[in-house]
């Protein structure tokens, strides 16, 4: 290991660092064990930094589709559709990408969501949103607490705390395009502590033909007082999905016939995860509190597809018994991309207040963290379109077989120094990741060959470190009305991957680093409540893929320094909270985000593409004018790829009685697909400008007499808008219109 690195991470169990904003308050006895990023929506008036909380009330009274359509109720945040389920969320901030939410830190309670947060920090899952009570977002500062993401921000959901009486929950939901869900929830005293079971089974047409969504979760929680200054939480959760969903795209030609078509009927993507974790925590006199939580995850993701982007079509170049699309439902092959991972860690964090050890107002934490992922990757070409295991054609057989591992060692400190009307809220963190890559002789990519013959087996290793330090502060000009500021490293560490070769080699690819600074107000008051942020992020190195419209899968590269600067508003009010109105209340909720800069800012050649019979030298409309096909050009100033410059939310609703009704409107301005900023769309639909759009929903809740029935009805998408919602595999529609009603029953 690194000796700097070494050094640092010894130091810091040393220090006397800070409390989460919103955790109990060190008089408490018996702490709860979980580990809370932002709080309660109280909590937000004591942050350093630009945060939001979207509350179950707000979730309930959208009667939200899916989690994208709740996280684009935050302002910063840009999550792309995909499949229709929000399965595979693609959550970008502050102009960052959003495929796969590779820039952001997904948590469950404070525990890495994400199957190798390390090692591939990609989302192949999500839990369903109904397990979930609130969600927290946290971009500023304060984000060094956790990682190893420290560039885009945290997204923390919350569940519910395991109730002390016993209590039942059902809802059930139908709709068009094949939607149907159940979910429901029991809990109470058990077992000598609380109990909670959570289960959600759900089908879906999702957004295209050919498809069929379907899986099922199952979660427990149980929590345990031992004695009057210990308590403990279980965690255990299955989830399944068996679908009927393509990882492609359309073409141009495609889109413009059918442009909810799937030339794909025989993919499938097939996963389970399971996953556990126990937290403890324990009081440790007037001023310490002990949180330790150890957590394992097991996912293993199966996806056989006949073509991983609209230029592949399917293997037509170089598989002879395919010969094209007509041939696709009878010779063509497959292409299976197997995946599993197993991922363990434990975390310990030491919460001290200051006041009760004579040092003065506040508070301080200091956590450690070890962390281990191992993925097993197989690639299985099948002879069929419905083979499902390794064929022996010319391109059947194992095309790729090796193991990644990952060691990770991390620590943090972070305190919270009460000025009076100025708290201030310095913090670091450092991290220390081993890779290492092993491909077995018959792997293709690592130079092997298809029949099996022993080449000899090829590994690699490679470490990463960094110190993440942050710095935010907070003052409190009125009770409600505080200015805030922050600076900190933006940290994420490459793939495995990306760090070292199939053959056993070092890419050299670094971890992304930046510097990312935010400054805002905030104000709340009587019913009234709002936000505004003015933020700032410069890259050294932020990584894109190589070939920006060659797929997910398509290997990495550094774009050079790039540029972010924009602007962020949140504005919230209640009628009935305000006092202006008693039995009714008229509320209100928007956000806006402004990336008025999000570019290139070195030198980055590209080739520019010539296309629909043009020849080279031919002008091609791009965002910034025109440019010659054919030819390379630096796109040094040009947009970044999937960065809009506009996102927006607006919902205006009343509740009169036991009816609430509300009308909300989502949208986005225009995007580009690629470097170039290309504004016409190319033949295969993977590069060209993506049009804004906005859409409308409005939901109605209606409690009956006796409140243990609510009677719901939704219409996603009023108008029906055809949208498109990216490019990188080909092009993907977005939202139909969808009409939703159900019953939710408490007992």
């Amino acid at each position: 290991m690194p000796a700097r690195a070494l050094m640092v991470l010894a130091a810091m169990t040393g220090v006397v660092p800070e409390v989460a904003a919103g955790e109990a308050d060190p008089a408490e006895s018996a702490p709860t064990p979980d580990i809370v990023v932002v709080g309660e929506r109280a909590a937000l008036l004591r942050l350093p930094g630009s945060a939001a909380v979207i509350s179950d009330e707000d979730m309930r009274r959208a009667r939200i589709f899916n989690v994208n359509e709740a996280l684009r109720t935050v302002p910063g945040l840009f999550p792309r559709d995909e499949e229709g389920l929000g399965l595979r969320p693609n959550i970008g901030i502050r102009g960052l990408n959003p495929v796969r939410s590779t820039k952001v830190l997904l948590l469950e309670d404070g525990i890495p969501l994400a199957f190798a947060p390390y090692g591939d920090n990609a989302s192949y899952y999500h839990p369903p949103v109904e397990r979930f009570s609130r969600i927290e977002v946290l971009k500023g500062a304060a984000q060094v607490r956790f990682g190893p993401q420290t560039i885009g921000g945290v997204v923390n959901y919350i569940t519910p705390a395991a109730p002390a009486e016993w209590m039942a929950r059902g809802t059930v939901t139908g709709g068009n395009r094949g939607n149907v869900s159940g979910d429901a929830m029991i809990g109470g005293p058990a077992l000598g502590g609380r109990l909670l079971l959570h289960g959600t089974v759900r089908e879906s047409d999702g957004f295209r033909a050919n498809h069929r969504l379907r899986f099922s979760d199952l979660y427990l929680k149980g929590e345990w007082d031992l004695g009057e200054t210990q308590t403990l939480t279980l965690r255990a959760s299955r989830f399944a999905e068996r679908s009927q969903v393509s990882y492609s795209g359309l073409t141009r030609a495609e889109f413009a016939a059918d442009p909810r078509g799937n030339p794909f009927p025989n993919d499938r993507f097939d996963t389970e995860r399971l996953s556990a974790s126990l937290a403890h925590g324990i009081t440790l006199g007037a001023a310490a509190r002990l949180k330790t939580t150890a957590y394992y995850h097991y996912f293993d993701r199966d996806w056989w597809r006949q073509s991983s982007n609209s230029g592949q079509r399917p293997n037509d170049a170089s598989d002879p018994a395919c010969g094209g699309m007509a041939n696709l439902l009878t010779a063509c092959g497959n292409e299976g991309r197997l995946r599993r991972y197993h991922t363990a860690g434990v975390e310990t964090r030491l919460t001290l207040d200051h006041d009760a050890l004579g040092l003065g107002q506040g508070d301080s934490e200091v956590g450690v963290r070890y962390h281990r992922e191992l993925q097993r990757r197989l690639q299985w070409n099948g002879d069929t379109p419905t083979a499902r295991t390794p064929g022996t054609g010319v391109n059947g057989g194992v095309r790729e077989d090796n193991v990644r591992k990952v060691e990770a060692f991390a620590a943090f400190a972070q305190s919270t120094v009460d000025l009076g009307a100025v708290t201030l809220q310095p913090g670091v963190r450092a991290e220390l990741v081993r890779y290492d890559r092993r491909s077995n002789p018959i792997d293709v990519l690592a130079g092997g060959r298809p029949t099996g013959a022993k080449t000899g087996v090829t590994s690699g290793r490679a470490f990463v470190e960094a110190i993440v330090p942050g710095l935010g502060a907070v003052w409190r000009i009125t009770d409600d009305v505080q200015l805030f500021a922050g600076v900190h490293r933006g940290f994420a560490p490459p793939r495995v991957e990306d760090i070292i070769t199939a053959g056993g080699g070092s890419v050299d690819l670094e971890a992304e680093k930046s510097w990312n600074y935010e400054a805002g107000a905030r104000f709340s008051r009587r019913g009234i409540s709002g936000e505004l942020t003015l933020f700032a992020m410069d890259f050294e190195n932020q990584i894109i893929a190589a070939s920006v419209a060659g797929g997910v899968g398509t290997t990495l590269t550094s774009a050079g320094r790039t540029q972010h600067r924009g602007a962020e508003l949140a504005l919230k009010l209640s009628s009935r909270d305000a006092g202006w109105t008693a039995d009714t209340d008229i509320f209100a909720r928007g956000q806006l985000t402004w990336v008025e800069r999000a570019r290139f800012s070195s030198t980055r050649i590209a080739s520019v593409p010539c296309f629909d019979g043009a020849s080279p030298g031919t002008a091609v409309e791009t965002g910034r004018g025109t440019v010659a096909c054919g030819v390379a050009t630096d796109v040094r100033g040009n947009r970044l790829p999937y960065s809009p410059e506009w996102l927006g939310s607006l919902a205006v609703g009343v509740t009169h009685g036991p009816v609430t009704v509300q009308v909300e409107a989502q949208g986005q301005s225009r995007l580009f697909a690629d470097d170039i900023n290309l504004v016409p769309v190319t033949p295969d639909g993977q590069r060209g400008v993506v049009p804004g759009w906005v859409l409308f929903n409005a939901a109605v809740n209606w409690v009956l007499p006796g409140e243990r029935v609510t009677l719901f009805a939704t219409v996603k998408n009023i108008g029906n808008r055809l949208t498109i919602v990216d490019r990188a595999r080909g092009i993907l529609p977005g939202t139909p219109r969808l009409f939703q009603g159900g019953a939710q029953f408490a007992f």
